[in-house]
């Protein structure tokens, strides 16, 4: 597979997003999230009309830099990141999840790099990723990439 892209998110991608993000949540935390945990993570990430309401408003609400969407050569949406600068200074992502048959080809890094260009042109100087689980299946691609623990969940590093 070749990464086509990566492109701000537009209206017209919300549903996919969504489904993605519930899509790689179950296949990602099935055996180390609980059920009733796993369902609260998938309600606060893929709820479609947040998603929706947040692709019409980036720049527009306090340190929200927006949806990122990654494509294939044909078109179709591989994985999806948001993030934002919060707080002066500190970029925040906010959500990265490439589909299982995209995996270690690129598209969570350029899909980060992109995330990242956004929040140092917003004065970002640190960057920094809430994992739900202690024992994440994306702990090693964030551990490559040069991002260090502040706690058992949370991790951040140096842009």
């Amino acid at each position: 597979m070749q990464l086509a892209g990566v492109r701000t998110a537009a209206a017209g991608d919300a549903t996919t997003i969504s489904r993605l993000l519930a899509d790689v949540i179950r296949s990602s935390y099935a055996g180390i999230l609980d059920e009733i945990p796993m369902r609260r993570l998938i309600s606060a990430q893929c709820a479609l009309p947040r998603i929706r309401a947040e692709i019409e408003i980036p720049g527009g609400a306090p340190g929200w830099l927006g949806w990122l969407v990654a494509t294939d050569p044909e078109g179709a949406v591989v994985g999806v990141a948001a993030g934002g600068v919060p707080v002066p200074g500190e970029g925040e992502v906010y959500a990265l999840a490439v589909a299982s048959d995209s995996r270690r080809r690129g598209v969570g890094t350029a899909l980060l790099a992109a995330a990242t260009d956004r929040m140092r042109n917003f004065g970002a100087r640190d960057q920094r990723v809430e994992l739900p689980a202690e024992a994440d299946p994306a702990l090693p691609f964030y551990t490559h990439l040069g991002f260090a623990a502040l706690s058992a969940r949370r991790w951040s590093r140096t842009l």
